[in-house]
């Protein structure tokens, strides 16, 4: 467990290694997900999800040993509200990726984010970076004479969004709440548990084996280790300089995307991912 110096916020090596965990997540987040497209396409986005969820559940509990008897009533309703937002995220946001590039999934999925570093803001001029955030996401799913991509996904990928939104103001208070990674442990408890209808009626029950075997490897790239980096990111500093640093995301879906699914975007759709970036880092740092 990390000690008091090095999670306090604004420290420069709590920041250091904060930026390095959440670079580490982000790509990650990328890899796994572009890994998983296969598995998306034959087992359905969201049998995979939960067994995902499932596998991350069990790994962790064996790792941290959760004292379940020992949570307060606020502890618990903290890792339920996580665990339910980190369970429509995933799922919005794996139903997005069977439909969409991932850079572009990405590229919507980060209004969160931008949502979150915007709330608050005290300058009226700051309204500029949600416009300019909707000016990208309009460019990148319509070039000015037709929609270019399914709406179906990129309506997933907003929902995706909203879901991660939560997940960060949730994840930083459950992480302060309880030692080490047992408030995450708990919350992906409860994340396994809100995903298992949902995938269980997708296939009608029914596991082949190698998508056991596959869906544990595919646990480890998505959600566990980006949650944990995301967790111990989050203790050493504040939302907006996460936000910041989560900008670049969209960037390092759109090149796993080319690089490992072929996916290119068109130069509207590029521009409207430039957009939803600078939008981020204006919001998060025009104090």
């Amino acid at each position: 467990m990390a000690t008091d110096s090095e999670t306090s916020p604004g420290t420069t090596a709590g920041i250091a290694v904060a930026a390095l965990m959440a670079v580490g997540s982000m790509t990650s987040v990328q890899l796994g997900a572009a890994l998983a497209t296969p598995t998306l396409e034959s087992f359905g986005p969201m049998g995979t999800t939960w067994l995902r969820l499932a596998w991350a559940a069990v790994l962790l509990a064996l790792l941290t040993r959760p004292k379940i008897l020992s949570y307060s009533r606020g502890q618990w309703l903290a890792t339920g509200l996580l665990g339910a937002a980190m369970a429509g995220m995933t799922l919005c946001y794996f139903q997005a990726v069977l439909r969409i590039p991932l850079g572009l999934a990405t590229a919507i999925d980060f209004l969160g984010p931008l949502g979150v570093a915007a709330f608050g803001m005290r300058r009226v001029w700051h309204a500029v970076w949600p416009v300019l955030a909707l000016v990208g996401v309009v460019l990148l799913v319509h070039d000015g004479t037709d929609w270019t991509v399914d709406l179906v996904g990129a309506g997933f990928a907003l929902g995706a969004a909203c879901g991660w939104a939560a997940y960060i103001v949730l994840m930083k208070r459950v992480g302060q709440s309880f030692q080490g990674l047992q408030g995450l442990t708990m919350s992906l408890v409860v994340a396994a548990l809100v995903a298992t209808p949902w995938g269980l009626a997708e296939n009608g029950g029914h596991i082949p084996l190698p998508v056991l075997g596959i869906t544990i490897g595919l646990a480890i790239l998505v959600p566990l280790l980006p949650y944990a980096l995301e967790m111990m990111a989050l203790r050493r500093m504040p939302t907006r300089p996460f936000g910041i640093l989560m900008s670049a995301e969209p960037a390092i879906g759109t090149l796993i995307g080319f690089a490992v699914l072929g996916q290119a975007l068109s130069p509207a759709q590029l521009a409207g991912i430039a957009l939803v970036v600078i939008a981020s880092l204006g919001a998060v740092a025009g104090e």
